[in-house]
């Protein structure tokens, strides 16, 4: 089982994550929350495409939703019952993709 982090690591690994994110990443109901943007529906179905196949590959998989041109991501570990190390790699591998 995964283990979830202490409250410590979890502000250390927000710090390092938020370094180069615009807008931040940020605590909501013990997961990362972000909304992004995009000019259109279709770039926004595409960045969520590309996140699905990440996710897909390391069996770990957001908590999203899309209305036109906005993608709201929600990340946490449901087995561990809150914020693991799985839940900052993938904020970091969507964050790649920007």
């Amino acid at each position: 089982m995964t283990q979830r982090l202490s409250s410590h690591d979890i502000a250390a690994a927000l710090a390092n994550l938020n370094a180069s994110a615009e807008p931040p990443w940020r605590l909501q109901n013990n997961a990362l929350h972000k909304e992004f943007s995009f000019p259109t529906f279709v770039a926004a179905f595409g960045f969520m495409s590309q996140v699905a196949l990440l996710a897909e590959e390391m069996d770990h998989h957001p908590d999203w939703s899309n209305s036109y041109n906005k993608v709201v991501v929600s990340l946490t570990t449901h087995e561990a019952g809150g914020l693991t190390a799985k839940d900052f790699e993938l904020a970091k591998t969507i964050e790649a993709l920007l």
